[in-house]
């Protein structure tokens, strides 16, 4: 990569844009919501069972001019949210203020392994074990969503859980291809845990993005 676009892209001038559409979002607290989804590549977390792991090398998405991107996002929907691969690998902060600038609201899906850049109407964090979430996100975090594989995931969960605040949603949602097996778990937990809620992947269900 060209030095001067090798800066652009440290600097969050330009992105390594992977894939953009207009869906519906499927998961957590906005489920059923029109979304324009913004998918950045590049990755180190290396979930076993990410469902784009084409999205980890950054090197294979090319670096697109922030401006472009928001301008085909406002083109869609107000409603932006911000994915991955794991977007705060990079600087969000010229993304977020381009698209609040003309009034949109701004999401991100994030893991939280990377320090929090952008200013962000809504945060969804994603914890793994591999890489844990910073302090920072885990606290400005305004839902917790935490993919269950296997019964000691809950543990991990409740762990999470006691990082965020109060008013931060809690979520618990079965990892797809096992979710046969981890419903039923999932489904007794948060009855016997009712602070939790249940999540499920709906946008898979109606075969859309």
């Amino acid at each position: 990569m060209q030095k001067s676009v090798q800066k652009l892209v440290n600097d969050g001038k330009m992105l390594p844009l992977m894939e953009e559409f207009y869906t519906i979002q499927g998961e957590g607290y906005y489920k059923g919501t029109a979304a324009y989804f913004i998918r950045i590549g590049g990755c180190d977390v290396g979930c076993h069972w990410c469902d784009v792991k084409e999205s980890w090398n950054a090197d294979l998405h090319p670096p697109t001019d922030t401006d472009v991107i928001i301008e085909n996002a406002l083109k869609h929907s107000n409603v932006i949210v911000v994915t991955g691969g794991e977007p705060l690998t990079w600087n969000m902060i010229p993304l977020t203020d381009g698209l609040k600038e003309k009034g949109a609201k701004t999401h991100i899906e994030t893991s939280g392994a990377y320090p929090l850049t952008g200013d962000w109407d809504w945060i969804c964090l994603s914890p793994k074990k591999r890489m844990l979430p910073k302090e920072e996100v885990s606290k400005k975090a305004n839902e917790l969503k935490c993919i269950i594989y296997n019964k000691s995931d809950f543990e991990f969960a409740e762990k999470q859980a006691a990082k965020v605040s109060g008013e931060c949603v809690l979520y618990l949602q079965p990892e797809w291809s096992v979710r046969d097996k981890v419903v039923p778990m999932i489904v007794d937990y948060v009855m016997k845990n009712p602070k939790w809620k249940v999540s499920l992947q709906t946008h898979k269900y109606l075969n859309i993005p």
